[in-house]
């Protein structure tokens, strides 16, 4: 599998389209912030429909199609909807002030990187990931 290390401020446009094809680790700065967390979420998310219409992809991500058009305006409100691997639903990202971190190609190969550090992460792990 190859892993990208990037550690970058990203745009809009940019991510939407790495997301077509990759599952990406981003950090970027909550819209609302939530009191005792810190004012940055962390998300490992995509948006390739070849993954996530795959069998792992609804089962082990717990994938769903949409119910219906996004109920935000994604280019309006600065935000993408996403996946959210660990979260196992949509979640919007705030796009003022994104950090790309990583990028991990949606293929097969995700599943190795999945299998060996997200299925075994505690739902306090998970947390801390969220939150660092």
């Amino acid at each position: 599998m190859v892993f990208v290390n990037l550690k970058m401020i990203i745009q809009r446009a940019a991510l939407d389209t790495i997301l077509l094809t990759n599952v990406v680790d981003v950090r970027f700065v909550r819209r609302t912030p939530k009191p005792g967390y810190p004012a940055t979420r962390r998300i490992l998310c995509t948006k390739s429909y070849n993954l996530l219409n795959s069998t792992n992809g609804r089962i082990t991500l717990n994938y769903r199609t949409p119910r219906g058009p996004h109920k935000v305006n994604e280019a309006a409100d600065n935000l993408l909807v996403v996946w959210d691997i660990l979260m196992q639903d949509y979640r919007n990202i705030n796009m003022n002030q994104a950090n790309l971190i990583a990028q991990y190609p949606a293929d097969d190969s995700f599943w190795t990187y999945f299998n060996d550090n997200i299925y075994p992460m505690s739902a306090e792990q998970k947390l801390n990931f969220m939150n660092s």
